[in-house]
């Protein structure tokens, strides 16, 4: 599991991208992906999972 943070995120669009901790790369998220609601800024834990357009954060908790 990867921590990380959420560098933005658009609830009327139901998408974002989290910046990974450990790596500084970042990763769409849908909002089908998440387990929690979150806000930009928020800490999060997450998985990675291959999407249309490469690597997607899914599972996507607040810490």
């Amino acid at each position: 599991m990867n921590k990380g943070t959420v560098k933005f995120y658009n609830d009327s669009k139901g998408f974002g991208f989290i910046k990974d901790g450990a790596s500084d790369k970042e990763y769409f998220v849908h909002v089908s992906g998440l387990n929690d609601e979150i806000r930009e800024n928020d800490e999060v834990t997450f998985d990675l999972q291959e999407g249309k357009k490469g690597l997607n954060a899914v599972n996507v908790k607040r810490v």
